[in-house]
């Protein structure tokens, strides 16, 4: 019952996070509509996206309290395939026959992560947390995991390899001890609101920093892979890698496939199959969205004759000219 209360808290969650996406992405096209120009923090609606992102990254945050974690990061996948659909009726975007095949295969995926996910005890106590940390799997593990970022880092800082396999290689490895930090604390929060206080142990205080170091640096590189690369690339990659590295993490920091049959294990992965077939299908071949660049009407100006309206040519610093200019320009050559 708890695992299944989990379940349907992270699936929930991920749901608000892709309908607090829309509501934004609505947010910023009303503002650029409007004839007087105002910051997007002026609005409303955008603020009512902020707000349901916010309850969904707590719900999320919740989950991990509940449920392993091999079971919560695939569900991030209810986001996608909730932001295509809702983009339909929500952004009046077209159905497409691949966002059909990808949400049921997405759905099915999800169906099989449920049924043969691991069965193990949430309630982690301190202790254990520090048990965990020194036992020799997470150690060598956590080894590999900093040679491998120093690595990438390298190539990221005096190659200046910019690839989006790197940038988001390396959001996927602070992924996993991100996830690992969130569980520790949301169950050690759980069980301390639950009457056994596991507040007064530096672990928690540890997983806590580990938690906050780790988002940050998270967002840094993946904001520089959106920056650089279409969201239709970087969304189905960054999902199959942070899925990935989370699933790992789970399964080497807490254990949670120790005891769980090999059909189960199989039935899985197959399940990750499915979603990430899913995702791909969803963002493959759909189009980045850019906002009409407007024309800008000069009005009347004495004594010149316009050649109508101006528009910006995105890759030069010039905005047009005058007839008259245009004249001068041909007496000076």
């Amino acid at each position: 019952q708890t695992q299944l209360l989990g379940v349907l808290l992270a699936a929930a969650s991920n749901f608000l996070i892709s309908v607090s996406l829309n509501i934004q992405k609505c947010a910023h096209r009303r503002l650029v509509c409007q004839a007087e120009q105002k910051p997007y923090y002026m609005s409303k609606l955008w603020w009512c996206g902020i707000t349901l992102l916010g309850l969904g990254e707590v719900g999320n945050f919740t989950a991990y309290g509940f449920t392993p974690i091999a079971l919560v990061a695939p569900l991030g996948c209810v986001s996608v395939i909730g932001s295509a659909f809702i983009s339909v009726f929500f952004l009046k975007k077209t159905m497409r026959t691949a966002d059909i095949l990808g949400g049921t295969l997405t759905v099915t995926g999800i169906s099989l992560l449920v049924t043969f996910a691991p069965n193990v005890p949430q309630e982690l106590t301190a202790r254990q947390v520090q048990n965990y940390l020194v036992s020799w799997p997470f150690l060598v593990y956590s080894i590999l995991e900093i040679i491998i970022f120093c690595i990438l880092l390298y190539f990221y800082k005096r190659k200046a390899v910019k690839h989006i396999v790197i940038l988001l290689m390396m959001v996927a490895l602070l992924a996993s001890l991100n996830v690992i930090a969130v569980k520790a604390v949301s169950s050690m929060i759980a069980l301390s609101v639950k009457g056994k206080m596991q507040l007064t142990y530096s672990v928690f205080y540890i997983m806590i920093v580990l938690m906050a170091t780790s988002c940050a640096f998270q967002i840094k590189f993946l904001n520089q892979a959106v920056h650089l690369y279409e969201a239709t690339a970087v969304i189905p990659i960054n999902f199959v890698f942070f899925t990935t590295s989370a699933t790992i993490s789970g399964v080497i920091f807490y254990q949670e496939f120790q005891s769980a049959a090999l059909l189960s294990v199989v039935m899985f992965l197959f399940g990750c199959l499915l979603s990430f077939l899913g995702v791909f299908i969803i963002a493959r071949n759909k189009k980045e969205e850019h906002l009409q660049i407007p024309f800008i009407d000069c009005g009347h100006i004495p004594g010149q004759k316009l050649t109508g309206k101006i528009q910006p040519d995105s890759h030069s610093s010039c905005c047009g000219t005058l007839n008259k200019e245009d004249d001068l320009v041909k007496r000076q050559s």
